[in-house]
């Protein structure tokens, strides 16, 4: 990873977060979407809610400021990078 990281240096930027800090992963607020939309299913199968999650994470795929909200919410923003130290 460090051998990718350091080859693309020119346009990747990395940040290394705290562990187990949900509030500073995006991925949290998009699987927060996802549980809203799913949460009243009722599955006859795992494939069903397999299906769902694909369909509502494919429709996210396409709204670029539902994805930037989810980035927004953890302080960091695209094109914007604030570090801080953590203790």
């Amino acid at each position: 990873m460090r051998e990718f990281i350091d080859a693309n240096a020119e346009w990747l930027t990395v940040v290394q977060l705290p562990t187990h800090a949900p509030d500073l992963n995006p991925t949290e607020g998009m699987w927060s979407l996802v549980k809203r939309d799913i949460g009243n299913l009722a599955a006859a199968s795992l494939s069903q809610v397999t299906r769902a999650v694909k369909h509502r994470l494919k429709k996210l795929q396409y709204q670029s400021d539902v994805i930037d909200d989810c980035l927004a919410g953890t302080g960091l923003a695209p094109g914007h990078v604030t570090l801080q130290a953590w203790a």
